[in-house]
């Protein structure tokens, strides 16, 4: 399903929200081309998650990590392989080289911490800030005060 938001509808009587229907249009029409590929897993501990995606193979040097207009992306433009003399043969080939891009919508209030990759797991930091304003505090109850009649 594909959402129009330069409907009329939304561009006269909702004003103020142009970055959050900007995000829900992109994701409206990357859920099209979304893939599994390459797998990943979703951590959160309290205010930190991390993003880890599974890059056997791959270096550092191979992947690209972007964050623009809120949307994290990782990217990987495939296999460069070289022949060696006319002999570079696969017999078989059970470890996927293919590119990928996997995109994720951030919060306007999730940074990028970090990136690393260790053993062939690329792993993306990122903590939630919550504002002072938005944090929970305890309200005081208080007593009204009587008017005494004398």
């Amino acid at each position: 399903m594909i959402l129009n938001f330069t409907d009329p509808l939304f561009t006269t009587r909702v004003l103020g929200f142009e970055p959050l229907f900007d995000r829900l249009q992109r994701l409206s029409e990357s859920t099209d081309r979304s893939s599994n590929y390459p797998p990943y897993n979703i951590r959160k501990d309290g205010n930190f998650f991390s993003i880890e995606i599974a890059v056997a193979g791959l270096t550092k040097e191979d992947i690209d990590v972007e964050l623009a207009n809120g949307v994290l992306s990782i990217s990987y433009d495939g296999a460069k392989t070289e022949v060696v003399n006319g002999t570079n043969e696969v017999v078989y080939q059970g470890i996927a080289q293919r590119a990928f891009k996997q995109q994720f919508t951030l919060s306007e209030d999730v940074i990028v911490q970090g990136a690393e990759l260790i053993n062939g797991l690329l792993t993306i930091n990122l903590e939630k800030i919550i504002p002072e304003e938005k944090k929970s505090k305890k309200i005081e109850i208080k007593s009204p005060k009587r008017i005494s009649n004398k």
